[in-house]
């Protein structure tokens, strides 16, 4: 489902700061070699992370979900000089691509990269996290939030990607797949989560933001 007209897209595009040139060619080479190349949160999804964490100016980020790296690079563009973005993903195979691309870009030194699962790995960083960005296997994604919530400093910001899933969060329950129904579940859990405020900008697939109280 197209929440927005295409030429509408590219005009806000065009109208857009452009990525830098290691972005454009993380990517080209993404769309060239990778299977699934629409999971990359590209240029105006991209900037709305970077415009979000400038804004946070966050010194602990953690993303779960690396995929090539792309969000990963757009998150850290925020970061505190002192600061450390904590990646976590499953696939050991593409962690060459978004390493290349992070040691490409100012900020390689900053980023850490972990591969495995993201459920025992989190628990281990020991962090208080001023910037979450959720974007990996949706059928955990309440795991995840249930995971980080009490691990955020307040004021700290949850970015959950994908929560309209192509529209099918407006299915009726009963015609909905596992992960549709749990992005539905995690939809109503955090607007019924009085620690948080929140909004759901329907940017691509939709980015659900929760502001830590």
């Amino acid at each position: 489902m197209e929440f927005i007209a295409p030429e509408i897209e590219a005009y806000a595009e065009n109208h857009t700061t452009p990525e830098a040139n290691y972005l454009e060619e993380l990517n080209r080479e993404t769309n060239q070699k990778i299977l699934i190349p629409r999971m990359l949160s590209g240029h105006l999804q991209g900037r709305v992370l970077s415009v979000l964490s400038k804004l946070q100016k966050p010194k602990n980020i953690l993303e779960i979900g690396t995929y090539t790296g792309y969000s990963a690079l757009c998150l850290a563009e925020g970061l505190d000089t002192e600061g450390e973005l904590h990646t976590i993903d499953i696939n050991e195979e593409l962690e060459p691509i978004s390493r290349k691309y992070f040691d490409k870009s100012p900020y390689g030194h900053q980023i850490i990269q972990h591969i495995g699962n993201a459920l025992e790995i989190t628990p281990t960083l020991s962090k208080k996290w001023d910037l979450v960005f959720i974007d990996a296997d949706k059928s955990n994604y309440i795991n995840y939030y249930n995971l980080i919530i009490e691990n955020m400093n307040t004021g700290g910001l949850i970015i959950c990607d994908n929560v309209l899933w192509s529209g099918k969060v407006l299915l009726e329950d009963n015609q909905l797949d596992e992960d549709t129904l749990t992005l539905k579940k995690l939809n109503q859990l955090i607007q019924q989560d009085n620690r948080i405020e929140n909004l759901l900008l329907p940017v691509r697939d939709g980015l659900m933001l929760a502001r830590v109280l």
